[in-house]
C-alpha cells in the first residue's frame, strides 16, 4: 500500500513525466519510478543475482560481559542489529525495522543499546533505545528533528547528542537521562551553521568534549563545562587547520585528537587542557593521515588507523608513554569500527578487502598496551556463492595531469581494475563524491559484476580535492578552481588513449553526489571523447543546489563550493553549472535519484533530465520515492544495478 506521502511524490513525478512525455513504469509496490527505461529482461535479473546477494557484517559494539559482538548486517531488505556469540556463530537478529538502523552505541556498564534510524532516506534520524534481551525499544527524540552523534557518559546514565530540535536547522548539543527523555535540555547552542557534535564525557561527567567541523580543512576541539555552560576552544583557535578530538586521557588533563597543524598530513596528538602550548605529536613517523582512534575503558591503551596511500594500517598506542606499534599480518584493505572489549583485552574491528566484503574480526591483546596476539575472524559474509579467489584486485597507478609541481607534471593517483583476458577493454571511469572523499581499495560487488559480466576496465581516480593526500591536495579544487578537478578527468582520458589494453573509443563516466556533478561536468567538456554517463544524485546547478539543500547543511556546503550570495561567486557557479551548459552535452545519460534526498534535492535531477530531453538526447531516469541520498533498500538497489548494466551494454558496449 502506498502512503499519502508517496502518492503526493508520485503525483509530482507524473506531472513532470507528462511535461516531457516520458514513458513511466512503476516497480517495487509503486516506490520505484522508471522513465524511458526499457523493461528489464529476466535474463539480466538471473545473470546478476549472485552479485546482488552479497552481505557484510560490520562491528557495532561488544556486549556488557564481553562475550558477544553486536554487528550490522542484512538478512532481509535493509541492515539491522544482530548478535554473534563466538567466532563463526550464527547471527541472531535483534531488530526488524523496515528502515536500516544507523549508528549503535552500548550503554557503559549496562545492556541497553542506543541507535539512530530515519525514514525513507530523509536523514532526519531519530534516537532510540533497545533492550537486546527482550527486543523492546522506544524513541527518545522528538520525532521531528534531525539527531545523531550519540555519546553516553561513563556511568551509562546520560546521553549527549546533536539535534536540530531548537529551530530545525542549527546543530545544537542536547543532554538527557536515558530514562527521562522528556527532560532533555540543550546544553550548547550552535552559534553558526557549521557542524557541532559531542565526542566524549570526562570521568566525572562534568565536562564534554566537542567537535566543531567547519569544512574538510577547518575544524576545532572544544571542552564544554556542563555546570557553568562555558565552552573553551582547546585546539584550532586562530588558524585554519584540522583538529578532530576523540577522547579525554585517563586523568582528564588532556585530550587525544587528530590535527594537521604542523604539516601536510593529519597526525595523532595529545593536547594539554592546562597549557594550550603543551601538545605532543605522536604519529610523527607516519607520513600519512591518521583517520580514527579508539580508547579502552581504562584509558591505558588505544588503537588508531592510518590511511597509507589508500590502504589501511592498524597501530596500538600506550596512552601513558605515547609509544605506538604497528599491528602486522592484517589483510590488505580497510580497517574501521574499532571497539575495545569491556576488559580491554580484545580489540574488535571491521576489515574490508578488494575481494571480500566487510567482516568482523577480533585481535587478542596482551598484558602490556603494545602487546597483541592472534587475529580471529568472527563472521564470514556471503558473496552469493561466488568464488572470491577469481575476484580482481585493483592496481594503483599515477597519471600526469595538466599542471606542474616543481617543474614536473602533477600526478593523480587512481585505482585500475582490469578484467581477465586480452584487451583493449572498454572503460568506466568511476568518480567518488565528497568532493573530499577518497577512492580506496575496498570491496565492490558492483565492480566485480562489471568486470565479469561486461568485460570493462574500471578506473577510480582521486582527483585534486580528494582527502588522504595532504591539505594542499585537498584545497586544490576550492572556490574558483572547481573545474580544475574536471580537467583531471580530461587528463585521465589522455592517459587512457596511451594504454594499448584500454579502448579510448569506448569510455563512460559514472559517479554519485559530487561525483554526479563531475559526471555531468565531464559530459559538458568531453562528450566528444565519451560514449555514456551515469549521474547518481548529482548536482546539476550549484546555485539551485545551495538554495534547496537542507538548511542544517547549507553553510557547510558554502564553505566548500562557494557562497552564492557573493555576486562574483554566484556568477562563477552559474557559469560552471552543467545545467547552464547542457547544449555541450552530446551523450546518452542515466540519471538516478531518491525522492527524499536532503542533500542533493530531487529538483537537481528533474531539471537536468528535462533539459537533456529537450535536446533530444537519450535519457533514462529512475527515482525511488522511499529513498534519499543513494539507495539503501535491496529491492531498489537490485533494479538500479540491473538498469546500469543494461545502460552500459547498450550505450558503452553497443550491444
Amino acid at each position: 500500500m502506498i502512503s499519502s506521502r508517496s502518492l503526493s511524490a508520485f503525483a509530482a513525478v507524473l506531472l513532470f513525466s507528462r511535461a516531457v512525455v516520458a514513458e513511466t513504469t512503476m516497480l517495487n509496490d509503486g516506490q520505484l519510478v522508471l522513465q524511458d527505461i526499457p523493461p528489464i529482461p529476466e535474463e539480466v535479473k538471473r545473470d546478476l543475482k549472485r552479485y546482488q546477494n552479497t552481505r557484510s557484517a560490520a562491528v557495532l559494539d561488544w556486549s556488557r560481559d564481553g562475550r558477544n559482538l553486536f554487528i550490522s548486517t542484512r538478512f532481509g531488505d535493509v541492515r539491522q542489529i544482530h548478535r554473534v556469540a563466538f567466532p563463526g556463530a550464527a547471527r541472531y537478529q535483534l531488530t526488524f525495522f523496515d528502515e536500516p538502523v544507523g549508528s549503535v552505541v552500548r550503554q557503559p556498564g549496562g545492556d541497553l543499546l542506543s541507535f539512530t534510524m530515519d525514514a525513507g532516506g530523509s536523514e532526519y534520524a531519530q534516537l532510540f533505545i533497545l533492550d537486546p534481551a527482550s527486543g523492546d525499544w522506544k524513541m527518545l527524540s522528538d520525532g521531528k528533528s534531525r539527531n545523531g552523534a550519540v555519546v553516553w557518559d561513563r556511568r551509562g546514565q546520560r546521553i549527549a547528542w546533536q539535534s536540530t530540535r531548537r529551530n530545525g536547522k542549527s546543530n545544537d548539543i542536547w543532554l538527557m537521562e536515558h530514562d527521562q527523555p522528556e527532560k532533555a535540555r540543550m546544553v550548547f547552542e550552535s552559534p553558526d551553521g557549521s557542524w557541532w557534535g559531542p565526542e566524549d564525557f570526562s570521568t566525572d561527567g562534568r565536562k564534554l568534549l566537542i567537535t566543531n567541523y567547519v569544512s574538510a580543512a577547518i575544524s576545532r576541539a572544544l571542552v564544554l563545562d556542563l555546570d557553568t555552560g562555558r565552552s573553551l576552544v582547546v585546539a584550532g583557535e586562530g588558524r585554519d587547520s584540522v583538529n578532530l578530538p576523540f577522547a579525554f586521557d585517563g586523568e582528564d588533563k588532556g585530550v587525544f585528537l587528530i590535527t594537521d597543524r604542523q604539516g601536510e598530513f593529519r597526525e595523532l596528538a595529545w593536547q594539554s587542557l592546562e597549557d594550550d602550548k603543551d601538545i605532543r605529536y605522536i604519529s610523527v613517523d607516519i607520513p600519512w593521515d591518521v583517520d580514527s582512534l579508539a580508547v579502552s575503558k581504562d584509558r591505558r591503551r588505544a588503537a588508531f588507523t592510518a590511511n597509507v596511500d589508500g590502504r589501511g594500517e592498524l597501530y596500538l598506542l600506550d596512552t601513558g608513554s605515547f609509544e605506538y606499534r604497528k599491528v602486522e599480518g592484517l589483510p590488505l584493505g580497510l580497517i574501521s569500527g574499532l571497539e575495545f572489549s569491556p576488559d580491554g583485552r580484545r580489540l574488535a574491528m571491521s576489515l574490508n578487502t578488494p575481494t571480500t566484503p566487510t567482516d568482523s574480526f577480533v585481535l587478542a591483546l596482551g598484558d602490556k598496551p603494545l602487546e597483541y596476539g592472534e587475529l580471529k575472524r568472527w563472521t564470514w559474509s556471503e558473496v552469493g556463492g561466488l568464488d572470491t579467489s577469481a575476484f580482481i584486485e585493483p592496481e594503483l597507478i599515477h597519471y600526469p595531469t595538466f599542471d606542474q609541481v616543481d617543474g614536473k607534471p602533477r600526478k593523480i593517483p587512481a585505482w585500475l581494475y582490469k578484467p581477465k583476458g586480452k584487451g583493449p577493454f572498454p572503460v568506466v571511469i568511476s568518480i567518488h563524491g565528497g568532493p573530499e572523499g577518497q577512492a580506496r581499495p575496498r570491496f565492490s560487488s558492483t565492480y566485480q559484476m562489471w568486470l565479469n559480466k561486461l568485460g570493462v576496465a574500471i578506473l577510480v581516480p582521486n582527483v585534486r580535492g580528494s582527502s588522504g593526500y595532504g591539505k594542499t591536495w585537498l584545497s586544490l579544487d576550492n572556490g574558483f578552481r572547481r573545474e580544475d578537478s574536471v580537467k583531471d578527468i580530461g587528463a585521465l582520458l589522455d592517459w587512457v588513449a596511451d594504454q594499448p589494453e584500454l579502448d579510448s573509443n569506448r569510455v563512460a563516466v559514472f559517479g554519485g553526489s559530487y561525483g554526479g556533478y563531475m559526471v555531468l561536468a565531464s559530459a559538458v567538456h568531453y562528450s566528444h571523447r565519451l560514449k555514456a554517463a551515469v549521474d547518481i544524485v548529482g548536482i546539476s546547478n550549484f546555485v539551485t543546489f545551495l538554495k534547496n539543500t537542507k538548511s542544517y547543511r547549507r553553510d557547510l556546503r558554502r564553505v566548500e563550493y562557494g557562497d552564492e550570495r557573493d555576486p562574483a561567486m554566484r556568477a562563477h557557479l552559474e557559469k560552471i553549472s552543467p545545467l547552464n551548459n547542457v547544449d555541450k552535452i552530446g551523450i546518452p545519460m542515466l540519471v538516478v535519484q531518491g525522492q527524499n534526498d536532503p542533500r542533493v534535492p530531487v529538483s537537481e535531477a528533474e531539471q537536468i533530465v528535462k533539459a537533456l530531453k529537450a535536446r533530444g538526447l537519450p535519457v533514462w531516469y529512475m527515482n525511488a520515492l522511499n529513498e534519499g541520498h543513494g539507495y539503501r533498500k535491496k529491492e531498489n538497489r537490485d533494479v538500479y544495478q540491473q538498469v546500469v548494466v543494461m545502460f552500459l551494454r547498450k550505450y558503452l558496449l553497443g550491444s
